[in-house]
Formats: structure tokens, C-alpha cells, sequence
């Protein structure tokens, strides 16, 4: 016979209750009893009861009572990080059910750094006229740090994003759906897109829009200044959003480099022109990151089918 999972002789295969870990994560993220109470539509007893209930199944303390408030023991964080997953892969389960009653419904968690919403919107487009019911939550984040906080902790099912070093993260998939290429970017009413010729040298004294160098993006800025000769530019604005670059753009006086996925999508609506200047810096790869051993919903899997389906078609 198989012997019951226990921990220190109790049988918690028969007392541990995913209500109860709801519970207890719902108190670990509001930092509070009463609060979390009210999230759950519970009085503050019966979610003091819930949490004593699995104490005394685990035998160990889960919380620690302070003045700031409710701080998570070791415990509670080694059993919320598994609890998680359970939790996720139970939500996979209802999605599963939902889309094999209606494969017409169902949704999708997509994360993905604010320069790839333009292909990612179009992405939505062309699943949504396949499959108009289906519902796609999108987070903004971003890869480059390639912490994959996200996918980690199950808030999406894929990530999209530039792929600026190899992968070394062992839990990670990685599937290269297309390439990116920079360019120097101004606004048509920039005396500089009326050039039929220029030289990134020209431009080293004009106003820029750029990631600071440190930064995984900025590296390649400052790489494809290096490899043409010229310093860092002396005026500059240091931004990651990227609403704020395309603001400053419009005003006709601020250069920056733009991968060509964000050109393509935003070149029309805020009138930007490509200028005429090889940075001879390396193409970088667009890639869709999952999570290795998780299974994601059906709905994600038609969403990464079109991703592959858009960038073969650019």
C-alpha cells in the first residue's frame, strides 16, 4: 500500500483544505486579517479559524504578528509557493473544461514589454475575428531583465519579447518567432527625415531619446554608437516609456532608435520616418517564453499559433 503524505505523522492528505490556503494567501497578500476578510466576503473569525485550522494540520506557525501588521513565516512562504502552483494548474483545469464545452471561449494571460504591443494587438485582432468570445488579459512586462517574474509566479501564460542573450534560466522555453532590427527614428517634420543621406556621425549633437547604457536596450544603443565612432550624445533624455519617446518625437526636435516591430506599428500613427543609417548592430530575436512543465490554456495555444502565423507573414 501507498502511504498517506504526512508530516510528522499527520494525515494532511485528508485535512488540508484549498479553501483554507485561498484563505491564507488572501491574508499573506493583504497583510491583514480584516482585510482579507473583506476580499473574501468572510467575517474576520472564520478567517482566523481557516488559518488556526491549517497550523494545527501542519503543526508549524504560518504567520507572525507585528505592528506593521501579518508577516508570512518561512512556512507559510514554502507552502503558499507550492499552494501556487496548485492553484494555477487547477485554473488551467476549469479553462480546459470551459474550451472543450465551447471552443469559442476561454482566455489567455499574455505579458509582454510595452515596444511589442503593436505586434501583440495585432495579434489579439487576428485571434479575436477566429475566436470573438475569447477573453486575452495583457500585462506589461519586461523581458529584457529576463527575470521572468511573470510566468513565474503564473500571472501569465506567455511572454513576448526581444531576446537579448541567450537563455541560461533552466525553467524557461524558449521559441524565436521572428527578428528585430534598430533604426534611428525621427518625425517626418524632422528637418533630419528630409535626408536622403546622413550619417549617424551628424547627428551626435542633436537631441536623443535613449534607454540609459546599463540597461540591457541601451547597450545597444550605445553599441551601435560605438560602432560608428561617435560618443554618447551630450543632450539627452533617459525614458523607458515608451509614450513619452513618441511624444517627444512628434515634437520634431529628438532622435532615438526604435526596434523595427515598434516602427511598424507606430510609424503611421505618430508620422515617423526611418533614417537612412546602417548601425550595423546585430538583428535581435522575438521570442514567445513559457513556462517549462506547465501547461498552458488552449486559448494561450491558439494565441502563440497566431504569433507564429503574424511574424511568418512579416
Amino acid at each position: 500500500m501507498i502511504p498517506h503524505p504526512s508530516l510528522g505523522g499527520r494525515r494532511i492528505d485528508q485535512r488540508l483544505k484549498l479553501r483554507e490556503l485561498h484563505v491564507l494567501s488572501a491574508v499573506v497578500e493583504y497583510g491583514s486579517m480584516v482585510k482579507a476578510a473583506g476580499q473574501l466576503g468572510m467575517s474576520q473569525p472564520a478567517v482566523s479559524a481557516a488559518i488556526a485550522n491549517l497550523e494545527a494540520a501542519l503543526g508549524v506557525r504560518l504567520l507572525d504578528r507585528n505592528p506593521r501588521g501579518i508577516e508570512p513565516t518561512i512556512y507559510s512562504r514554502a507552502l503558499l509557493k507550492r499552494g501556487r502552483v496548485a492553484f494555477d494548474e487547477l485554473r488551467q483545469g476549469l479553462n480546459d473544461i470551459e474550451f472543450l464545452l465551447d471552443p469559442a471561449v476561454g482566455e489567455a494571460r499574455i505579458g509582454c514589454p510595452e515596444g511589442t504591443a503593436g505586434f501583440v494587438s495585432a495579434v489579439i485582432d487576428r485571434l479575436a475575428r477566429l475566436h470573438p468570445r475569447v477573453t486575452v488579459h495583457v500585462v506589461i512586462a519586461e523581458t529584457g531583465t529576463q527575470r521572468f517574474r511573470e510566468l513565474r509566479e503564473r500571472n501569465v501564460d506567455v511572454m513576448l519579447g526581444r531576446l537579448f542573450r541567450p537563455i541560461t534560466d533552466e525553467d524557461i522555453d524558449v521559441e524565436i518567432v521572428g527578428r528585430d532590427r534598430l533604426f534611428v527614428v525621427a518625425s517626418s517634420n524632422s528637418p533630419w527625415a528630409r535626408r536622403r543621406k546622413v550619417s549617424l556621425t551628424e547627428l551626435a549633437g542633436e537631441p536623443w531619446i535613449l534607454y540609459p547604457p546599463d540597461n540591457v536596450v541601451g547597450a545597444f544603443h550605445a553599441e551601435a554608437f560605438r560602432r560608428n565612432g561617435v560618443e554618447w550624445p551630450p543632450r539627452h533624455v533617459i525614458s523607458f516609456s515608451l509614450d513619452v519617446r513618441m511624444h517627444l518625437l512628434a515634437t520634431g526636435r529628438y532622435l532615438t532608435m526604435l526596434g523595427s516591430q515598434v516602427l511598424r506599428y507606430n510609424s503611421k500613427p505618430w508620422a515617423l520616418k526611418r533614417l537612412p543609417i546602417d548601425l550595423q548592430v546585430p538583428e535581435m530575436p522575438i521570442a514567445a517564453f513559457t513556462l517549462k512543465n506547465r501547461t498552458i490554456s488552449p486559448v494561450a495555444q491558439l494565441f502563440v499559433e497566431q504569433v507564429r502565423r503574424l511574424a511568418k507573414s512579416i
